[in-house]
């Protein structure tokens, strides 16, 4: 691992170095090498990252080599035995206990038990530091700075005095050890070395850590496990153009490396690349053909005798949403004995063995609403999604069902006035997955817009109720929304964003910074962070104690398939059909 903080000029030609006992002198620098000879006996995470943050030019070269397992005992055994050694002289001549020897003692002891159970290995590790400065006394206040910071860290880092020209060379990326002073390393000291943590984010690391991004403050990078935290949710607040659903849409395809699947509910359109390049199924709701009947039940769930009960509770919340009002506890009544008789009428009942026959259509209980005394304005409020010009997502059986590691909603197709009611009909058929007793694996629903459902309170409460019990079901919530305001203005908001263990935040309107800045406990500094940050900064938040400041980083192939920038958007082929479920089905009941 080498890490340099400028990028490197040409190499001089012979004969333009200058070599001195400590330093080397080129045609406009010169240079100052070091070994580390001496550790801290304990390192953390991210241990390095002070040195790999240097703000000055300072080249870091880690040169590893693996010991052979049978080596490595052989040389602890025989470490072992001249400690052991040491200390009965020591006792047999009355000297003082020498405290230094029994921990090297008892550490050989823990490496030399960890390689014999296969816990780790050992390396030997070489760890070499390079200075550049323009001037000699530039170079000098800079070798003392970085001796002052190496000292800090409890690394002893000695100059290559007479070998200058061999520090040099170990300092560049030619995997070349010419110094060769080196230490053994176990395995979990070497992997502390790497900065694979930010030491701002005191927060365990899982196997399903993804990359973040970079550090702002330094060269490091910013790995993030949701699945490690407290509960699994998130909540994404940015103003539009920050670049929110670019680094949404980066977890979600790194998150799919790690086996986790997921669920988006996606209002404009942005993730159709996405789903065609991995593989996802793709539903676009509103589009010509695809229907979708919310009075399904649940088959194959493995509920027991509430699952109709259950069905019914959610209807009231779906039509409270539909008529876009609550609905007063008369009308609950009668619109609760409705749903119960539409369901009768088609042959269901509490008798799981009906559960499987072809559920009623919201046409069939706005029949049993009519025959319902006092149904009739409630019958007459839902006219439009039956007969009118809403009716076409819900005139028919539901032409296709959910499954896949990634399962897309797309709400682009349906008008804006019952974008909430799509939303809430997403969010219940996710529900129904994540919620399955017999499927348990890491999952997560991902709300883009999450205004749009916010502002209907049926809907926000559905949304609270997923955020609450989503852990209990290795479930995490990402909410994202650019209206940070009135997220935060509600109580439900505020109870969301309370349940979330992570929490980012990208470029804010000055409007709404002090909202936020008064919600998130924000510095000064942080505020004006996030009212300067440039596309793709952001802030992450994982308690008071933990947090850290990041840039989004993309691969160019990941870039070419999250991006909704319209000038990247023009420089892809045009016309390319999407090679994926469109949540319509042929004749035979396949997906096209």
């Amino acid at each position: 691992m080498r890490r340099r903080a400028h990028e490197p000029s040409a190499l001089p030609a012979a004969g333009a170095v200058e070599i001195g006992a400590r330093t080397l002198t080129f045609p406009h620098s010169l240079a100052s090498s070091f070994a580390v000879v001496g550790y801290p006996r304990d390192v953390g995470a991210g241990w390095l990252e002070p040195l790999l943050a240097y703000p000055g030019r300072l080249d870091v070269s880690l040169h590893i080599e693996p010991i052979p397992p049978a080596v490595a005992a052989m040389r602890l055994r025989r470490q072992l035995a001249r400690l052991e050694s040491a200390s009965r002289s020591d006792a047999e001549h009355g000297r003082l206990q020498d405290f230094g020897t029994e921990a090297a003692a008892d550490d050989a002891t823990e490496l030399a038990a960890g390689l014999a159970q296969g816990h780790g290995r050992l390396f030997k590790v070489g760890l070499y530091l390079t200075v550049h400065a323009a001037t000699d006394e530039e170079l000098t206040a800079e070798v003392e700075r970085v001796q002052a910071l190496a000292a800090s860290l409890l690394l002893d880092a000695q100059p290559t005095t007479f070998r200058a020209l061999q520090g040099w060379i170990t300092s560049l990326p030619l995997a070349t050890d010419a110094i060769r002073l080196r230490r053994s390393f176990d395995t979990t000291a070497l992997a502390a070395a790497f900065p694979f943590t930010s030491p701002d984010l005191a927060t365990p690391v899982g196997d399903t850590a993804v990359l973040y991004g970079v550090s702002a403050s330094g060269s490091g990078v910013v790995l993030w496990d949701r699945f490690a935290q407290d509960n699994h949710n998130s909540v994404i607040l940015a103003r539009s153009g920050a670049g929110k659903s670019f680094f949404t849409k980066l977890e979600t395809l790194r998150l799919l490396y790690q086996g986790v699947e997921i669920a988006v509910i996606d209002p404009e359109d942005e993730y159709a690349r996405l789903a065609r390049a991995v593989g996802g199924t793709y539903l676009r709701l509103g589009a010509s053909g695809v229907r979708w009947n919310p009075l399904d039940l649940p088959t194959g769930h493995g509920a027991a005798d509430d699952v109709l009960a259950r069905r019914a509770l959610f209807l009231q919340t779906l039509i409270a949403t539909m008529l876009g009002t609550p609905i007063t506890p008369q009308d609950r009544a009668v619109l609760d004995a409705a749903i119960l008789a539409a369901y009768a009428a088609a042959g269901i009942t509490t008798d799981p063995a009906t559960w499987t026959r072809p559920a009623p259509l919201l046409a069939d209980l706005v029949t049993a609403l009519q025959a319902q005394t006092g149904g009739e304005e409630l019958a007459r409020q839902l006219a439009p999604y039956v007969s009118g010009s809403y009716r076409h997502l819900f005139d028919g059986p539901t032409t296709t069902s959910p499954a896949g590691h990634l399962i897309v909603f797309s709400l682009r197709d349906l008008p804006e006035e019952i974008k909430p009611v799509g939303t809430l009909l997403a969010l219940d058929a996710v529900w129904r997955r994540v919620a399955n007793p017999r499927d348990r694996r890491k999952r997560l629903v991902v709300v883009d817009e999450a205004w749009l459902l916010m502002r209907e309170p049926e809907g926000a409460r559905f949304l609270f109720r997923m955020a609450k019990a989503a852990r209990k079901h290795w479930a995490g919530l990402a909410v994202v929304t650019q209206d940070a305001a009135d997220l935060l203005a509600s109580e439900l908001g505020q109870a969301i964003v309370a349940n979330a263990a992570s929490q980012i935040l990208l470029r804010q309107a000055p409007q709404a910074i002090k909202t936020v800045g008064d919600a998130f406990d924000l510095s000064d500094g942080e505020r004006q962070f996030l009212l300067t940050a440039e596309r793709g900064e952001a802030l992450l938040i994982a308690g008071p104690a933990s947090r850290t400041a990041f840039y989004a980083t993309a691969s160019p192939e990941e870039t070419e398939l999250i991006t909704s920038d319209p000038a990247e958007l023009a420089r892809l082929e045009p016309g390319q059909a999407p090679a994926f479920t469109t949540g319509q089905q042929d004749e035979e009941g396949d997906p096209l």
